[in-house]
């Protein structure tokens, strides 16, 4: 039998139990109510549609005016594997992420963690703002996201007024 055909056996058994299909949904809701969250608070920023992914990250992005102008993009992600929202910064294309990359790494900035190098990632920087979420409570753990990823832009933001 191949390896697909026994992943396949093992998620036809977690689909018939229920409660991943239920948790996969409520997640998605809840990421939904969000993005809705940012979109409506924050009329003056950018917020993009959804990316679902393939049970490996969602997000959406959430740009202030200053960094789209500098083709960079904050973007709001949930980690499927280890179950944790980050907050990333990235560039609309390689060529710009390169670009802001090395600017970040030549300043030797320690605010929050730049990515070792550009290649096969999607991010400059990458921030853990919530490690271990309560979906229990989903209106505190949406301020936890939303002070973490004001922080984060402010940071960001504060480091490119200085360039």
């Amino acid at each position: 039998m191949s390896a697909f055909q026994d992943y396949m056996d093992e998620y036809r058994k977690e689909m018939k139990k229920g409660v991943v299909r239920k948790a996969y949904k409520g997640l998605m809701e809840y990421i939904m109510d969000l993005r809705t969250h940012f979109k409506n608070n924050y009329p003056d920023y950018f917020v993009s549609g959804l990316y679902y992914g393939y049970m490996d990250m969602t997000y959406f992005s959430f740009s202030p005016e200053s960094l789209k102008d500098r083709k960079l993009k904050i973007a709001i992600v949930f980690i499927h594997d280890t179950v944790r929202f980050e907050v990333w910064l990235s560039g609309q294309n390689k060529q710009i992420q390169t670009e802001y990359w090395k600017l970040f790494k030549e300043t030797d900035w320690d605010k929050h963690t730049i990515v070792p190098n550009t290649e096969g990632v999607d991010s400059i920087i990458e921030e853990i703002i919530v490690p271990n979420p309560d979906f229990r409570d989903l209106d505190a753990l949406t301020k936890e996201i939303e002070e973490g990823t004001l922080k984060f832009i402010k940071d960001i933001e504060e480091f490119l007024d200085c360039r």
